[in-house]
C-alpha cells in the first residue's frame, strides 16, 4: 500500500517535493496471523520468518510440532484470538460454505485499528460490504486484495474509491514459470489417467 502510493507520488507530473512525514509500517517483528495454514500458508510463514515476524495461525487441523517450530508459528485454536493480536491478517483458505464471508463486520471489529487485512484466497471469503465500512470508518488500517467478487469489480464499486486499499487482478500465480509448472502438472495428471496410473495431484474429498 505504502510503496504503491509512493510510486504514484514519484511519477506524478504534479509532484514538486517529497514529504518528510511519508511513513509506512514495519513488517519486521510485526505479528502475522495466517488463517489457513495449508501448503501455501506454510510457504508464506517460511518467508515471514526471514522478516523475524511473530507468526500466529488458525487452521482446521493443527500442524505437526516440528513444522510449527521450523517457522516459529503459534497455533490459535480460536480465530478470534488471532484477529485480536495480529498486525497483518492473511487469508489463505479454500472457499466453502464454512468459509464464505468468514470475515465480516464482527471479525473486522476484533482486529487492531492499525491492522491490515490481506486476501489471496477467494473474494467471497470476505463480506465486501463490511470491509468497505471498516475501511471507511478506519476500523482497520488497510486492506490488500488479490481477489474480489465479482472479478473485476464494477467500476463504480465503493472499494475502488478508497485510498487505504490495494486491489490486484488475481495475479498471485501470474509468472511465466508458475503458469508453465501448472500446465506441466495438468498434463502429467492427464497422461496418468489415460495410462491407468495413479494421479499425482488427485484431490481426495475429506
Amino acid at each position: 500500500l505504502f510503496s504503491h502510493s509512493g510510486c504514484q507520488i514519484a511519477i506524478s507530473p504534479d509532484t514538486e517535493h517529497f514529504a518528510v512525514d511519508w511513513l509506512g509500517v514495519e513488517v519486521t517483528k510485526a505479528t502475522l496471523g495466517i488463517i489457513g495454514m495449508g501448503s501455501i500458508g506454510y510457504k508464506v510463514a517460511q518467508r515471514a520468518k526471514a522478516f523475524e515476524m511473530k507468526i500466529l495461525y488458525h487452521n482446521r487441523n493443527r500442524r505437526k510440532t516440528e513444522e510449527e517450530q521450523a517457522v516459529g508459528a503459534h497455533y490459535c485454536e480460536k480465530m478470534d484470538d488471532l484477529l485480536q493480536q495480529s498486525d497483518f491478517v492473511l487469508l489463505v483458505v479454500n472457499l466453502s460454505p464454512e468459509t464464505r464471508k468468514l470475515i465480516g463486520k464482527r471479525e473486522l471489529g476484533l482486529m487492531k485499528p492499525t491492522a491490515t487485512l490481506i486476501n489471496i484466497s477467494r473474494g467471497a471469503v470476505i463480506d465486501q460490504d463490511a470491509l468497505v465500512e471498516a475501511l471507511q470508518k478506519k476500523t482497520i488500517r488497510a486492506a490488500a486484495l488479490d481477489v474480489t467478487y465479482p472479478e473485476p469489480l464494477p467500476r463504480d464499486h465503493p472499494l475502488l474509491k478508497l485510498n487505504n486499499i490495494i486491489i490486484t487482478p488475481h495475479i498471485g500465480t501470474a509468472t511465466v514459470q508458475a503458469i508453465r509448472m501448472m500446465a506441466e502438472e495438468a498434463i502429467t495428471n492427464m497422461l496418468a489417467v489415460l495410462n491407468g496410473q495413479p494421479i499425482p495431484s488427485e484431490v481426495v474429498p475429506k
